[in-house]
C-alpha cells in the first residue's frame, strides 16, 4: 500500500515509531525492513 495523501500516519509495528505524511510522492514506508502500517 502506497502513501496516497498529505496528514496520513503511519506507524512501525516493530519499534513503534510514527510518522505524518507531509509530501505525497508515492511509494511506501518502510521501518526496521517491514512497510510502516496506516494508522487513523
Amino acid at each position: 500500500m502506497g502513501v496516497k495523501k498529505t496528514g496520513e500516519k503511519y506507524r512501525c509495528n516493530i519499534c513503534g515509531n510514527e510518522v505524518v505524511v507531509t509530501k505525497t510522492g508515492g511509494g511506501t514506508l518502510v521501518c526496521c525492513g517491514e512497510d510502516m502500517e496506516l494508522i487513523e
